[in-house]
């Protein structure tokens, strides 16, 4: 009995490892997605954009929302990349 315990224990934990895993790529797809926006447009196509809601899948905006470790995750891999676009592009001082 206890055996069957330990087992359904261990299965549990690579299920959840599994989609802890998985969610740190949907970070990184998305990160990447964001950052090729960035670096792909141009100056004029920011500024145009700037006012404009994100349109972003709203499945990964809730994930962000949700999940603080997430959201850490994908503004460290991003901020770098778009604010140095931003800043060449004196959408910021």
């Amino acid at each position: 009995m206890s055996k069957s315990i330990g087992v359904v224990a261990l299965v549990s934990a690579l299920i959840i490892a599994g989609a802890v895993a998985a969610q740190g790529v949907l970070v990184d797809v998305a990160a990447d997605r964001v950052i090729k926006k960035f670096e792909s447009a141009t100056c004029d196509q920011l500024k145009a954009q700037k006012n404009e809601p994100p349109s972003e899948k709203k499945i990964a905006m809730d994930l962000l929302r949700d999940d603080p470790k997430a959201r850490v995750a994908f503004i460290d891999k991003i901020a770098a990349p778009v604010l140095n676009k931003m800043f060449e592009c004196s959408i910021i001082p």
